[in-house]
């Protein structure tokens, strides 16, 4: 089959079948809606829903063919690496590390430039820092032919062939410039800015993970969502072959409608599932705060409590040393909240090797099911 080529001077589309999309618009937005409203209730929601922005990272990475877990990455940072996994295993937990940094560096960035291909640029620098792509080019796009295909597979064997080198730096212009257009509807809109994105292919690496990072982002930066914090990459995930094929068939059949609906469908799906677990995290968060605090008797317990949310799994060295909580008061914080299950030892202490505890309630909300 002959590769797919970019749809060189169709985007934006001239017309979309607006029929089709309508039925999905009012669904989608009032989802979205919804989760926003409890992302809004969620005190410091940077803090409670960093597990799930830590699997958001896993599965966008996922879908380029990594295989770490949540529970892999946190252990990884708790222990400062983790000797006994393969050196394949520890580079893909490093890449989800970078996307996550990448995401913070992003957002930290918006706060004084919109969003543009200055701030795509730099989170490419982050999210290829130190990790395989490192020799790409980080931040830089592309100035040689790529293709989309099996490993090792020649140009004529590809099954997708983005816009050629020369005339990239035009169409990322003509991108940047349909982000910031007026649009009859914003997450129509973002669903050819991501489509468009990917299309263009404009770094040797990286291209995947960026253009979903630009899902939060834009919903952010466009006030429909409070934070950037919005969870696509679950629904893409366990649809790969359909987001591929849909995202095949805009440049090969110019059915930018069909793309549009799917797209739609994932951002309602993901809402959905993202307001359920965050609901699932507040309340998980207002039990604990009322069970640590009579378990504990300790003026420190929220502040505990705290630091466990955002740190799932740690070493308890870790938490007395860096929690700002008395050592002695830190240590029966521990002990009390292991002695009830609250805290599950991963790991035993060994010699002067402190030991791995992690939270396992608020790690099944993220992974979205028993998983600790």
């Amino acid at each position: 089959m002959a590769a797919v080529h970019y749809h060189l001077g169709q985007f934006p589309p001239a017309e979309l079948d607006w029929p089709q999309l309508i039925p999905l618009l009012g669904p989608a937005s009032a989802a979205v809606a919804r989760y926003d409203g409890t992302l809004g209730a969620i005190p410091n929601a940077a803090v409670l829903l960093s597990p799930l922005t830590t699997q958001e990272a896993v599965l966008s990475s996922r879908i380029e063919g990594t295989q770490a877990t949540i529970g892999e990455v946190l252990e990884f940072e708790a222990e400062g690496g983790a000797p006994q996994l393969s050196e394949g295993r520890r580079n893909d937990i490093r890449e989800v590390l970078n996307y996550r940094s990448a995401m913070r560096m992003a957002e930290k960035l918006l706060d004084t430039v919109p969003l543009s291909q200055r701030v795509v640029r730099e989170a490419h620098k982050v999210l290829l820092d130190g990790v395989r792509g490192q020799g790409k080019s980080p931040g830089e796009y592309r100035r040689i032919p790529n293709w989309i295909g099996p490993a090792g597979c020649t140009v004529e064997q590809a099954r997708f062939v983005p816009i050629g080198a020369d005339k990239l730096p035009d169409a990322m212009s003509a991108w940047e410039h349909y982000l910031h257009a007026d649009a009859p509807d914003r997450l129509v809109q973002l669903a050819l800015v991501h489509v468009e994105f990917e299309a263009l292919h404009p770094f040797l690496d990286g291209n995947g993970r960026l253009g979903r990072m630009l899902v939060p982002l834009f919903l952010w930066q466009n006030g429909v969502i409070q934070r950037p914090m919005f969870y696509l990459s679950a629904f893409l995930e366990a649809h790969r072959d359909e987001y591929y094929e849909r995202l095949l068939a805009v440049s090969r059949d110019g059915d930018w409608t069909g793309w549009c609906r799917f797209f739609l469908q994932a951002i309602k799906a993901q809402a959905e599932e993202n307001q359920r677990k965050a609901a699932d995290i507040l309340a998980l968060y207002e039990r604990m705060k009322r069970e640590v605090t009579e378990l504990t008797r300790s003026q420190y317990a929220i502040h505990a409590l705290d630091w466990i949310f955002e740190r799932p799994i740690f070493k308890s060295s870790d938490f007395v040393a860096s929690s700002g909580i008395p050592v002695p008061t830190a240590k029966r914080i521990l002990f009390a909240l292991r002695k009830v299950g609250i805290l599950r030892v991963l790991m035993q202490a060994r010699g002067r090797r402190a030991a791995i505890l992690c939270f396992p309630m608020l790690l099944n909300i993220a992974e979205g099911r028993e998983a600790f």
